[in-house]
Order: C-alpha cells, then sequence, then structure tokens
C-alpha cells in the first residue's frame, strides 16, 4: 500500500492517525442521478474544489469494482450482450475488503475499469482517508456485508422512463446504435434492476424521489452530515445490529456562499462517457 506520506503534503500530519470516516451508500436504478446528488452534497460541504489529497468527502464508485472479464465474456461485452447490471457482474470481494479498509481510514488504492475494452487497468486510484465517503451504485445495498457497513444508506428514486431516456442519450452519445441501446435496456438493465435493484429500497434510511431536483431533501441529508461531523449528534448507529455506536467531535470547515450553486455546465467526474450506469 501507498506510504503514509503521500497522504498529506508534508509535517506530521500522515502521521497522526485519522478518525474513521461516515460512509453513505448511494444506490438507484441506471441513470436516476445517484452521482449528481453525491457531487451536490460534497458541494454543499464546500469540497468540490478541494485538491483530492486533502479532501474531508470523496466519492467512489460501485463501476470501479467490476469483475476481469473472460475472453469469452469480453467477446459478448463487445456487442452489447454481457448483463453488467447482475450481481455477479462484480467483485464483491474487492469491494467489501477495500470498503472495510476505508472505514479503519486507510489509504488504499481503488481499480481502474475501462468500459470501451471492458478490461480492468493497471493503474490504480489512491483514496486517501476522508471524514465522509459515498459510495455509489445500482447494487450498493445488495450484499449484507457491504449494506451494513454503511452509517447512512439513500436510494434515489426517479421515474423509469426519466431514466431510460437519459440512458438512450448517454449511450448514442458514445456513438451506440440505437436498436443495440434498447435491446440490451430490454434484456439485461431493466429486468435486472426489478430484480436485484428495486427490492434493495427497503433498506434505505432515506428516499431521494426526482434526485437532484429534489433540494429539499438534499439540503437536509447535507445538514444532518454536517451535525454527525460537528458533534451536535454525538453518537450514530445503526440499532444494535452494527456493533456500538461513535462519538464525533471534529469540526467541518464552513462552507461558503460560492459553494451554494453549480458552474454553468460543470460535469461530475463520475458521469464521464466511460460509465454505464
Amino acid at each position: 500500500s501507498p506510504a503514509p506520506a503521500m497522504a498529506s503534503a508534508g509535517g506530521a500530519e500522515p502521521e497522526r492517525p485519522h478518525p474513521k470516516p461516515f460512509l453513505i451508500g448511494v444506490s438507484g436504478g441506471t441513470a436516476s442521478g445517484k452521482s449528481t446528488v453525491c457531487e451536490k452534497i460534497m458541494e454543499l460541504l464546500g469540497q468540490n474544489e478541494v485538491d483530492r489529497r486533502q479532501r474531508k468527502v470523496l466519492i467512489l464508485s460501485q463501476d470501479s469494482f467490476y469483475k476481469v472479464l473472460t475472453a469469452e465474456q469480453k467477446a459478448k461485452a463487445l456487442k452489447g450482450q454481457y448483463n453488467f447490471d447482475h450481481p455477479d457482474a462484480f467483485d464483491n470481494d474487492l469491494m467489501h475488503t477495500t470498503l472495510k479498509n476505508i472505514v479503519e481510514g486507510k489509504t488504499v488504492e481503488v481499480p481502474t475499469y475501462d468500459f470501451v475494452t471492458h478490461s480492468r487497468l493497471a493503474e490504480t486510484t489512491v483514496v486517501y482517508p476522508a471524514d465522509v465517503v459515498l459510495f455509489e451504485g445500482i447494487l450498493v445495498f445488495y450484499n449484507q456485508d457491504i449494506r451494513d457497513m454503511f452509517h447512512l444508506r439513500l436510494f434515489v428514486d426517479t421515474d423509469s422512463d426519466v431514466r431510460l431516456s437519459r440512458r438512450v442519450l448517454r449511450d448514442m452519445k458514445r456513438g451506440r446504435d440505437l436498436e443495440q441501446i434498447l435491446t440490451q435496456y430490454t434484456t439485461f438493465v431493466k429486468p435486472a434492476f426489478e430484480e436485484f435493484c428495486l427490492p434493495t429500497k427497503k433498506y434505505a434510511d432515506v428516499i431521494i424521489p426526482r434526485g437532484v431536483d429534489n433540494m429539499v431533501a438534499i439540503n437536509l441529508i447535507v445538514q444532518h452530515i454536517q451535525d454527525i461531523l460537528n458533534g451536535d449528534i454525538c453518537k450514530w448507529q445503526r440499532g444494535t445490529m452494527n456493533g456500538h455506536g461513535r462519538t464525533y467531535k471534529r469540526p467541518f470547515p464552513e462552507q461558503t456562499e460560492s459553494s451554494s450553486v453549480l458552474a454553468a455546465g460543470k460535469r461530475s467526474h463520475l458521469e464521464s462517457s466511460s460509465r454505464p450506469h
């Protein structure tokens, strides 16, 4: 793993143990606005312009943890015949181990997945300890071991027609054939959503209808996170099944007025053309 000195620009900071982060799971169907909601939360906490090594809030995607495909699976993927929406498509062991290390305040390396070649790249992304970690994906609540790690679970609930239209437009911009997009949607995406993703909505603590358009819900969530980080809510725990509550007493930087408005045309780094969901 990376040397501790990489976690900070200098001084004694890397030598101090980092407090365990507040882990938030964000789920929802394809093109529901999961990553946009995460970006809005980060923005309202005043963290979207902060250097990644110094960030107190970070966003990770389940898409980084797709399994390495066999030659046969890769051939299917290139023809739009591989089911990327099935739980078996994800490397759950690596995902669980990585999240466990993140929750323990460790610096970790997250895989980089290339959706053009459908392969895991050699280079990884170094993720430094943070106060809040948002982990988004279509099936982040499916696996119980992973689901139970979250201190807060959000489900972005967006109309299926809206999600389909976004998905079609997004895939067409990537140069994909409309017929293949719709075939893949009806064959894999929609059935997998109904069988695997939608049932996990019952595990959510907060359901956000309309995604990022629902600023009332997002502002309430941001305020809740700030209260936890500021120590106003001293103990947070998920009943008895997740063990003991922890106490947070560390300050969080006040958000500036400029952080309340997104720059026009700004895109989330998680909404790049390489993301399937």
